[in-house]
C-alpha cells in the first residue's frame, strides 16, 4: 500500500512540476514562451501522470480490503491487470516527454531544430525533473505489477 501511495505521490509531483515549468523571454525583440502545451508529448505525460494518480487512489480501497483474511483471491489478478496498464501507459508517455525533452536540449540538425534549453533553462529544468519523477511512478507501477504477478499466481485453478 506505501508503494501505491508513493507511484500516486510521484505522479502528482511530476504534474505539478510540468504545470509550473513555464517561462518567457524575449529573444530578437520577439516574445517567447516556453510551456508544456506546445508539446503533444508533454500533454499525454501530464494527462497519463494524473490518471495514474487518480486511478492509484481509487485503488487504495481494493488493496484495503484485499489485505482482508476472507477476501477472494481472483480480486489480485484484477490489481495485477489495473498496474500492468499504468505501468504500460505511464512508461508510453515518460518515453514520449523524454523524446520531446532530448531535442529540446540538443535539436536536430537534420530537421533544422534549434536547442532551446540554452535560452529557457528554467523550463528546461523543470521539465527534466518532472520526468525523473515520472520514471521514478514508472519504477514503482513495475514493482506493483511484480507484487500483485505474484499474489495473483497463488491463485488456485
Amino acid at each position: 500500500m506505501i508503494l501505491r501511495i508513493m507511484a500516486a505521490a510521484t505522479s502528482i509531483a511530476a504534474v505539478i512540476l510540468l504545470l509550473n515549468s513555464r517561462q518567457s523571454k524575449v529573444l530578437f525583440g520577439t516574445d517567447m514562451d516556453a510551456r508544456y502545451t506546445y508539446s503533444p508529448a508533454f500533454k499525454f505525460f501530464m494527462f497519463m501522470n494524473v490518471v495514474a494518480c487518480a486511478l492509484s487512489v481509487l485503488s487504495l480501497l481494493p488493496v484495503v480490503t484485499l489485505g482482508r483474511k476472507f477476501s477472494n483471491s481472483i480480486n489480485y489478478f484484477y490489481l495485477f491487470l489495473h498496474d500492468l496498464m499504468l505501468a504500460i501507459l505511464l512508461a508510453g508517455s515518460s518515453g514520449a516527454a523524454t523524446t520531446f525533452a532530448q531535442v529540446g536540449k540538443y535539436g536536430n540538425s537534420h530537421a533544422g531544430w534549434m536547442p532551446i534549453c540554452e535560452s529557457f533553462g528554467k523550463f528546461c529544468h523543470k521539465a527534466f525533473s518532472s520526468l525523473v519523477l515520472g520514471y521514478i511512478a514508472v519504477f514503482c507501477y513495475v514493482l506493483l505489477v511484480v507484487i500483485s504477478a505474484n499474489k495473483a499466481r497463488q491463485i488456485p485453478v
